[in-house]
């Protein structure tokens, strides 16, 4: 193990750090995260959702980082989440935005009913289920923002994800630290969609929680 390497104590010291300053970052919505990142914690491995890794740091690598693309969505509309999996980030968005309608797009049936086991379980009456891969739903509806986390790379994601946001739209993404290099091939897709350049923002939780990487591109409305 490296220096700079993470361990197993420093993950059990990052999440109980996590975890104490939950009800405070997440205020009204910290009774539904909470239930949700329990309900991982005891069922997330054996369904397949998460591996057994990721048990000491569902807060802080997972919970908290599905929680930083937030503040830049809309606080109401329609805000689509391609790929949701086990719900993150999309779980965690409709309990901090009620009054949002939260489209959890995920092609799995295992997952999508894990999803709607989630959105009863959780009470998100602002969550609807949808099964499909995202190309299946181009022109079926169209979002006020379209969010993803580790779906596919920039380029990739914008050929599946466009023709979902609504002109005057966004897309907002939840990335790795290297994205800039994703951008150069992700710039023809954009273009051809009439959207704008990639905006590249480090969004914050809490001190204890490292900074996460949200990639902003918008589809202006077409001029007149």
């Amino acid at each position: 193990m490296t220096p700079d390497e993470p361990n197993e104590a420093d993950d059990v010291s990052r999440e109980t750090e996590a975890i104490d300053a939950a009800p405070g970052y997440f205020g009204a919505a910290f009774d539904a995260v909470s239930r949700f990142a329990e309900r991982l914690a005891v069922e997330g491995e054996e369904r397949g959702l998460i591996g057994p890794r990721e048990l000491n740091r569902i807060w802080s690598r997972h919970i908290y980082n599905s929680a930083a693309v937030v503040p830049y969505l809309p606080s109401d509309g329609v805000i689509a989440d391609l790929g949701s999996g086990a719900g993150l980030p999309g779980i965690v968005i409709a309990a901090m935005l009620p009054d949002a309608e939260v489209l959890l797009v995920e092609p799995m049936e295992r997952r999508c009913t894990w999803l709607s086991e989630m959105r009863e379980h959780l009470g998100l009456t602002n969550v609807e289920v949808k099964r499909g891969r995202a190309e299946e739903f181009h022109g079926a509806f169209e979002a006020d923002a379209v969010t993803a986390r580790a779906v596919a790379a920039l380029d990739k994601l914008a050929r599946m994800s466009l023709p979902l946001v609504r002109p005057g739209g966004e897309l907002v993404v939840l990335k790795g630290r290297n994205v800039e290099r994703e951008v150069p091939a992700a710039r023809k897709v954009l273009r051809r969609f009439g959207a704008g350049e990639p905006e590249i923002l480090r969004a914050t939780t809490i001190p204890a929680v490292d900074e996460t990487v949200v990639v902003r591109v918008a589809r202006p409305v077409p001029a007149r």
